[in-house]
């Protein structure tokens, strides 16, 4: 079974997963942008990867209509972010990204937040998102962890994340 990880990443948490992922697999790795340079005719198995943003996962629209062309390949979605994985936010994300009656089957990993690499606009509406929580009235304990938590880069990527996706792909064959 021929399999390839496309990522779609902003500020590397979705390329090393994506690298992992590659890696345990022994398989390819290539970012989105350069898609045009692969055949997906000749791939089994197409695993996409991007980052999520205010509940959205960057770039699957456009993967989706490609995903949907052939039926009779493996679709995985693998979703990168800085909520914890235990997170009920994770779960709405996957539902509304991926629906439950799609052939690409989705999993969530936690990433992080990275200041320093995010684009102008991506760090200005995180530093906004991080004041208006620290502002907010009777904010709970869970808001009060998350305003401390994305007031700063972090990182809570772990490659052991990746262990049910990498079995799920070997399953498949």
């Amino acid at each position: 079974m021929k399999t390839i990880v496309i990522y779609n990443s902003q500020t590397g948490f979705t390329k090393q997963y994506a690298q992992w992922i590659a890696q345990e697999l022994q398989c390819d790795s290539i970012s989105l942008q350069r898609i045009n340079e692969i055949a997906l005719s000749e791939f089994d198995t197409i695993i996409f990867g991007s980052w999520c943003h205010a509940g959205r996962i960057k770039k699957l629209n456009r993967v989706f209509d490609e995903l949907k062309k052939d039926a009779n390949k493996n679709y995985i979605v693998f979703a990168v972010g800085a909520s914890p994985m235990n997170s009920p936010d994770v779960e709405k994300t996957m539902e509304q990204n991926i629906p439950k009656n799609s052939i690409v089957k989705g999993f969530y990993f936690q990433g992080g937040l990275n200041y320093e690499k995010m684009n102008l606009s991506s760090r200005a509406m995180m530093k906004l998102f991080s004041s208006m929580l620290k502002k907010k009235k009777d904010a709970t304990e869970s808001e009060k962890k998350m305003a401390e938590m994305v007031s700063r880069s972090y990182d809570i990527s772990d490659k052991r994340f990746i262990v049910p996706l990498v079995r799920y792909v070997h399953s498949l064959k």
